[in-house]
């Protein structure tokens, strides 16, 4: 099949953790993913091989980078290379609206072996 159509509002989220969920499109080389964070969600650091890309589409993330601290909001983004350790926390009192994608997709998040984020 060449294409693929999707809704995300069709699309049932995975309630990853009381404050992170994720509705995920994956690829043959890249993974697509809405994510909803809510107030008090924090993202331990982690790395991994994938090239990652995070775009704010509402509220503010503070990242840790490596040691570095980039703070990102609305219409913004985020390259992040891979195996960089990285950590991820809402600062917003609203619900950040987020697009990541990952290249190659993120095995861990497609077999369910992201207990980092479970925690």
């Amino acid at each position: 099949m060449p294409a693929k159509k999707y809704r995300w509002y069709e699309m049932p989220a995975e309630q990853v953790t009381d404050t992170f969920s994720r509705k995920v499109i994956v690829g043959m080389n890249e993974m697509f993913c809405w994510l909803e964070l809510k107030q008090g969600c924090v993202v331990p650091e982690h790395a991994h091989e994938n090239e990652q890309i995070s775009h704010v589409l509402k509220g503010r993330l503070l990242f840790v980078v490596d040691g570095e601290t980039i703070e990102i909001g609305p219409g913004e983004s985020l390259l992040i290379h891979p195996n960089a350790p990285h950590s991820a926390e809402v600062l917003s009192d609203e619900t950040v609206h987020d697009y990541d994608t990952f290249s190659p997709p993120r095995a861990d998040w497609v077999d369910g072996l992201d207990d980092y984020l479970k925690k």
